[in-house]
Parts: C-alpha cells; structure tokens; sequence
C-alpha cells in the first residue's frame, strides 16, 4: 500500500482510527529521530533510564515475615539476573514479540497493527521500550495523549534508550517500573503480594499471569478475577510456546494450574498499625524511610500479631451479635461511616518491652487512628492492681479487713462523690484479696484515701504512666483516662516482679545494601516496685482469673498455662478492658467507641474484652511452650494459711474450701509484731451521710 493510498484509507475512517493510523504511516516513513529532535517537546531526558521510587519494607522480628511497606510506590527493584529466565520472557511474548531485534520501535509490529486499524480493529504497537520511556517520564511522554506529536516524541526517545542501554538493561528497567495493580510497581513487589513468594521464585504460570497484568491491571487482577486471570495466562503461556521461549509440555503443565493468590496481599501478619508508627519513629530518628530502600526489623511477632488481629475482629463480631445491641454494626456499616464499636490489643514481652502485636483499632483503611499509642480512655477497674500495689507499699497486708459499703465523700467543689459497685449490691467487711477479686469499688475507693491519691499518682508515674490523673478518689477506680500502651507496660512490674519496661518497636534499620543505619538502644528494665509486693499482687490478680471477674479466660487458656490480670469497666458500660499476664507475654485489650456511648447493657471487661484475650493467648500457646514460671517466691515474703472469710489464720474447724494460702510482706502476717497494728483497723464507710 502506497502513502496517497493509506491517506485515502484514512479519510473514510472514525477521528479515533484516523489518528491511530496517521501515527503508524508516519513512523513507517519516518527516518529516525535523533535526542533532542523538536516535535511539540524535547526528548533530551525521556531516554534515560532513572532509579524509581522504591519502598521501604516492614518486616517482623523474624526478618522475614513482610508486616508492610513504607514509600509513595511499593517497589523493590530487583536484578534480571536473579530472576528465572522464563520471568523476562513472558513479557517479551505477549508485550514485544521482537524485542530483541528492534530498535526501539517494531516496524514489523506497526505495519500489523496499520492493516488491523484499517480493518476496524485498533490496536497498540508499543515496544516494551517505548512503554518504559513513557512510563518513566511522564512529564515528557504522557502515554494518555493520543497525538501524533506524543507518539513521534515517543519513538525517538525509545531509539535514543536503545542506543545507550543493552536489551537485558531495557527489560530489567521495565519489570522494576510496570503498574500491577494495588498499588504495587515492579515485578518483585506484585510477586511478594499476589503469591506470597520472592520475584526469584515464581513459577512459570505465577510468571505468566504478571505478563498478563500490564495490559489491564484491574480487568486482569488474580486476586479479584482469577478466571479472567487464567484465560489471560494461558494465552501469554501459549505464546511462549509459540516463540519457543518453553515447550509445549510445559506450557500444557502450567496453563492446567488453578490461579492461586496469597491471602492478606501476601503478608502473614499485615500490621498497618505498627508500621504506620515505625516510620514515625524512623523519620524523627533522621531516617528517610518515605524515599524507600530501607529494611526496618520491627519487634513483633508475626504470629501473635495475626492472633491479636483475628481475636478482635471475631471478639468485635461476637458483641455486635449480644441482645441488646443497639449500634451500627462493622459489617452493615454506611459507606464512610466510623460509628461501630472499635478496640484495640497491645501485647509486650514483659522483660524487654518489646511490643509482640498491636492492633490500633478495627480497620486501618477506614479510620488509621492507633488506640493503642494515641488513644486516651478511662481505665476504670483495670487501674486497680496500681492502688493495691500502693497499698502494700504502705503496710497494709493483703488479709486486711475493709468494708464494702456505701460512701458519701464531700467534693472540694460542694458535690458528694458515692462510689457504687456495677452489680448494685454491697458485700461488707472482705479482706483486701478478696475485694480485688470480686473488684469492689468501695474498697478501691478507701485504700485510695488511706494511701492518698498523691502517692499513687506518684506511684504511677513512676511505672510510665504519663498522662494527667486527677487527685479525686474516682481516679482509684480508674476514671482518670491514659494511653492503653502506657497502661500495659505499667503491669509489667508485676510480671516482672518490681521492674517495668519502655515499649519498644524497631530492631534496626538497614539501608539497600545491608548496612545498618539505625538501631534504636533498647531500655533496660527499670525497678520501680519491691520484688514483694509485685508478686502478692500478681498471685491476688491469678484469683481474679482463677474465681473473680475474669474467669472467662480460662475458657480460652488451659490451666497449665499461669494467668493474672484484671477487668476494667467504665461508668454506663463506655469502656471494657481486660489486661493480663502471662511468665511470657503481657497483654491489654480494650472496647468502646470513639465517641464514648454505652456499648451494650451489662457489658463488662470479663465478658467482653477477656475472652478476646484469652482467645489471643490460646493461639499463641498452641505454637509456643512457656519461657518461665512463677513458681519462685522472693526472699522476705511469710506465707501462711488463712481462712477466706475473715482472713484470720484457719483452724482446724475452718472447711477446706475456705483455706486459702495468703503472701505476705515479712512482719505483716499475722502474729508478727508488726501486724498488731492491722487488727484494729477494719473500715467502715468513710464520710457517710
């Protein structure tokens, strides 16, 4: 066909096929354009091949368990040499099938795609070379513009790579630069997240279905479309077979394999939480981890955190399914609505501080918010084992009688304050352990007054918890609001046995070429609590698991493994906690809405948010034996046999089980000189009018 025929071909053709055509008549009698040829633009650096962006990978503490990415790409560039063969060829036969032999733009191909335009059949004709200058310089070569112009500033910048570049170098730019969808570029990245596998390990029907992606990365997604996907890799497998690139045999083998993707992108334990605060921390360490590149090594366990992860959401879905609710729930949600009940778990290895999971609320993509780290809620009865604890500090011994009753205390301000119990009811006189157990806000309430709220407070402080508490006698009873993270480290004096640790959540920081960067230097355990005292709280924080309000763990939890901790319980039902221990783990879970409401009546942290617990701590047992016991009692603690009800040493008349054995501070058991003093004292109500 001669050029007068083809422009009166184009005549009687649709705008769209005239400029199509037009394009390809002219790249065929066109001679080749040279760098910084002029045609509407300049190609002066659309030839060059540039480093794109890369991103910054999230690992966990294995160092191998991908937990997310950081970067405004998620890319990692990776060399064609370390890729299968079969990886490069794929692309070549279904996007370049003379790659090798052109140079940079396919008359061959031209010519093809001219005579299917004229036929009505419009299609491309872009070598893998000019889909990479006009992938790479977008400011230049915007492939969006269908002009003649863009097309020729096009071919001119893919000749121009190809005089400076070998083929192997084009490719390798292309499959480190290719859009596969989901916001993952490069061969390697959409390797890692749509079948869980390093670029290097693809097979060749994994291979052959990203060749499939750059035609259309939505129409053609495995993850969403994987019939779609098949049909579109079996034809990409058959043309390498077809170009001899594989054999028949084996393209039969692999077009006859289901399409099988990694589940959660790819990542055994994606924690959008965590690596949102790891580059906060990164970045204010002076390391740019947003330009990419990095390796961060996080403390979390990978499997823990998965744990954490599934126990809220099923725990969440188990709430929302209670008579009685009344609220939006997560999975009837309106489109952009952040009104269902949201939660959090944090858990930390109790001797280092690192933080083993976190889990900042229910759904990252829709509210990104971390409970864990930034949220400020009331603790309620979970902030009691730090007023116990103060009250040891002050000698009073843990069978000392206080009376549960009611309480009118007159306010500075005028107003009386009158602590009451959630169940309504009042138990009288029960010794310290046993209110614990049954969490009786009175008694709270007194042994605040009693120690006074400055020395808690102190006292608190003194275990990392920073954020304002009000010297009222409510705060006893949590109604001061903290950070859940500092709430959570806090308990680790007791599982410690007197020291407390500093979360932490970055290992270290490597740059491209394995060189560490920046390695934050871990705390060692501070003492904050004498060894004692934190030991008889935590045995009376096991019978809050073993007979009090957290029973429902042991639902979850075998025996075997030791437990302690504590429910906490807002007024109206607002907020729900639990936070317990293990001689391996330290964990908190908290309910509750952003907007505090009432969650549902009757709720309560031991129905609520301990079974969530529980359900986390049973997985990770299934997987991990226990590091430690808390079999070991300090020197200086007396031990003797007590009867339950009044706490006085039991008798042979006392029922078995009604003996109980007590820990005490040496020279406050009873019938040591120093526990006289503790006989006359068995409270009554305080200020009551």
């Amino acid at each position: 066909m001669n050029d007068m025929n083809v422009a009166v071909a184009v005549r009687h053709r649709p705008h769209w096929m005239r400029v199509g055509a037009a394009a390809i008549a002219v790249t065929l009698a066109a001679p080749p354009m040279v760098a910084g040829a002029q045609s509407g633009g300049t190609t002066d650096e659309a030839w060059q091949i540039v480093q794109p962006a890369q991103s910054s990978l999230v690992f966990a503490r294995d160092g191998t368990s991908l937990i997310g990415e950081i970067g405004r790409e998620m890319r990692t560039s990776v060399s064609l040499r370390s890729l299968p063969k079969y990886v490069g060829q794929a692309f070549i036969s279904v996007e370049d099938q003379r790659f090798y032999q052109h140079d940079g733009v396919d008359v061959v191909g031209v010519a093809a795609a001219l005579k299917d335009a004229l036929r009505g059949h419009a299609r491309g004709a872009s070598t893998i070379t000019q889909q990479l200058v006009g992938n790479m310089h977008p400011d230049v070569i915007n492939r969006s513009d269908r002009s003649i112009s863009r097309k020729l500033r096009e071919q001119a910048a893919a000749r121009e790579m190809e005089r400076h570049y070998t083929k192997e170098q084009i490719l390798e730019a292309y499959l480190n630069d290719i859009d596969f969808g989901h916001g993952w570029y490069g061969v390697e990245a959409a390797a890692r997240h749509y079948f869980g596998v390093e670029a290097a390990r693809l097979t060749l029907e994994q291979a052959a279905t990203l060749a499939a992606l750059p035609k259309g990365p939505a129409i053609y997604d495995p993850i969403r479309h994987p019939e779609r996907a098949r049909e579109r890799r079996n034809l990409v497998l058959s043309l390498m077979a077809d170009q001899g690139y594989i054999t028949r045999e084996d393209a039969d083998r692999a077009e006859g394999q289901p399409v099988v993707t990694a589940p959660d992108a790819g990542m055994p334990a994606a924690a959008p939480y965590v690596v949102d605060l790891v580059r906060q921390e990164a970045e204010q360490a002076g390391v740019p981890v947003m330009n990419g590149g990095y390796r961060i090594i996080t403390t979390i366990d990978p499997d823990l955190e998965r744990d954490a992860t599934l126990a809220l959401d099923s725990g969440l879905a188990r709430v929302e399914a209670r008579p009685g609710y009344r609220h939006p729930t997560y999975a009837h949600r309106a489109k952009g609505s952040t009104d269902f009940l949201e939660g959090m778990v944090v858990a930390l290895d109790p001797q280092t501080g690192d933080v083993l999971a976190m889990v900042g609320g229910r759904d990252y993509a829709a509210s990104p918010f971390n409970r864990a780290v930034n949220g400020v809620r009331q603790p309620g009865s979970a902030f009691k084992p730090i007023v116990y604890a103060s009250a040891l500090r002050d000698s009073i011994p843990p069978n000392a009688l206080i009376t549960d009753s009611a309480l009118a205390i007159p306010m500075p301000n005028g107003t009386v304050y009158r602590p009451g119990n959630a169940d309504g009811r009042f138990d009288g006189p029960l010794t310290m352990r046993e209110a614990l157990v049954r969490s009786r806000n009175p008694v709270a309430v007194q042994l605040g007054m009693r120690v006074g709220m400055d020395s808690i407070i102190a006292f608190a402080k003194r275990l990392g918890i920073d954020t304002p508490i009000a010297p009222y006698p409510s705060s006893a009873i949590g109604a001061s609001a903290l950070r859940p993270i500092d709430l959570v480290s806090a308990y680790t004096v007791f599982d410690n046995l007197g020291s407390v640790v500093e979360p932490r959540y970055v290992v270290r920081v490597d740059d491209r070429a394995g060189h560490q960067v920046w390695a934050p230097q871990a705390q060692a355990p501070r003492f904050a609590l004498d060894p004692r005292i934190a030991f008889i709280v935590r045995d009376m924080m096991r019978d809050v698991v073993a007979r009090g309000t957290a029973t429902s763990v042991r639902k979850w939890v075998p025996d075997a493994i030791p437990v302690a901790g504590k429910t906490g319980t807002t007024n109206d039902n607002t907020d729900v906690w639990f936070v317990g221990m293990t001689p391996d783990v330290v964990a908190g879970v908290w309910l509750g809405f952003d907007v505090p409401q009432p969650i549902v009546p009757g709720a309560a942290g031991g129905t609520l948010a301990a079974p969530i617990w529980g359900d986390m701590i049973a997985h990770y047992y299934q997987v991990n034996h226990p590091a430690g016991t808390w079999d070991d009692v300090p020197a200086g603690i007396a031990i003797a046999e007590l009867d339950r009800l009044g706490g006085e040493p039991a008798t042979d008349s006392t029922p078995p089980d009604q003996r109980y054995t007590e820990y005490f501070m040496d020279g406050t058991q009873p019938g040591a000189p120093a526990s006289a003093a503790w006989a006359l004292w068995s409270w009554g109500p305080i200020g009551l009018q």
